[in-house]
């Protein structure tokens, strides 16, 4: 560790003095990688390596921080409650999941350090899409499933939706490319688009039931 000295700012307590580095390192992160050294992070922040380190011990600590920030953090835990009022049809609250999901994640931040911690084998995306398997596509599976006029989607299925919507963000924000300015309609109508392929293959299993 060497100790590159950054411009000392105004004296912050404790708890804001972390929140300062850790906000300049999602934003330094977002746009430079994981590649970043923490005396990058650190003249980001405006601090010294040295204070730095007696908030975060190690870069993996920082990184840490950055993950619970903008994936764990953006998680509501209203959605799952909602997820399972069964007194709301599954097609409005699929709906209305993935309304607030994409408003949650569809951010420079977030899509960029995605795609960052991929290509570093972070582990932090594998992470985060493991507990979006487990606590946000397999009770939608489930709740579609007892819906009854579906039939049971694979989780690849589940998968297959979800990525679709969140490459609306990927366009937007990694690639630069056009996308709609309220993402709420095309989030809309990939739902249903989802909801009519699981009701015709469920109309066709049934028919081949009875033959």
């Amino acid at each position: 560790m060497d100790g590159g000295a950054a411009p000392r700012g105004r004296r912050l307590d404790a708890g804001a003095r972390r929140e300062q580095i850790l906000e300049a390192a999602v934003a330094c992160i977002a746009e430079r990688g994981f590649g970043a050294t923490t005396r990058e992070l650190a003249q980001r922040a405006g601090v010294t390596q040295a204070l730095l380190y007696q908030y975060f011990e190690s870069k993996q600590a920082l990184a840490e921080a950055v993950y619970e920030r903008i994936y764990l953090g953006r998680l509501d835990p209203r959605w799952m409650r909602e997820i399972r009022d069964r007194a709301v049809p599954v097609e409005k609250r699929l709906e209305a999941f993935y309304r607030r999901y994409t408003a949650a994640i569809f951010t420079y931040e977030w899509m960029r350090i995605f795609m960052w911690a991929g290509l570093a084998g972070e582990g932090l995306n594998r992470r985060y899409l493991g507990t979006v398997e487990a606590r946000l596509l397999r009770p939608l599976a489930e709740e579609i499933a007892a819906d009854g006029r579906f039939g049971a989607p694979e989780l690849e299925a589940m998968w297959a939706l979800h990525g679709s919507l969140v490459y609306i963000g990927i366009r937007r924000f990694i690639y630069d490319l056009p996308t709609p300015e309220d993402p709420g309609p095309a989030v809309a109508a990939g739902v249903r688009r989802f909801l009519d392929g699981l009701r015709a293959e469920a109309r066709r299993a049934r028919r081949r039931e009875l033959r």
